[in-house]
């Protein structure tokens, strides 16, 4: 049997987390709510984060961007190269989609202008 210790970052109380894992039957401990218990089982089998870096515009400024859903952790890097290597025009704005459907519907938005 295998166990994983996490701090759940779902609501506020951070509960302890630890994980069981025998064969393919994931028991959770700790939590205090259904989310806690989700977040715990989506993170032995399949961690996901939302991406937050910068991109540069077609003048050379920069513009800050993320992803607009949780991408696979284990691509993040790729994700990452991939985004920096685009230039987006230099009227976008916040909340504009500059790259759509980076991974299984998450797409990449503008979060400031640019500067």
């Amino acid at each position: 049997m295998e166990s994983y210790k996490f701090i759940c970052i779902e609501c506020p109380i951070g509960c302890n987390l630890t994980v069981e894992k025998n064969g393919e039957e994931l028991t959770v401990l700790g939590n205090t709510c259904k989310r806690g218990e989700m977040y715990a089982k989506l993170e032995v089998i399949s961690p996901k984060r939302v991406i937050t870096t910068i991109m540069r515009t077609e003048d050379g400024k920069i513009i800050a961007v993320k992803t607009d859903k949780p991408v696979s952790k284990t691509k993040m890097f790729e994700y990452v190269e991939q985004i920096k290597s685009k230039r987006v025009k230099s009227g976008a704005k916040i909340g504009d989609v500059l790259i759509e459907n980076i991974e299984e519907g998450a797409n990449v938005i503008a979060t400031s202008n640019p500067y």
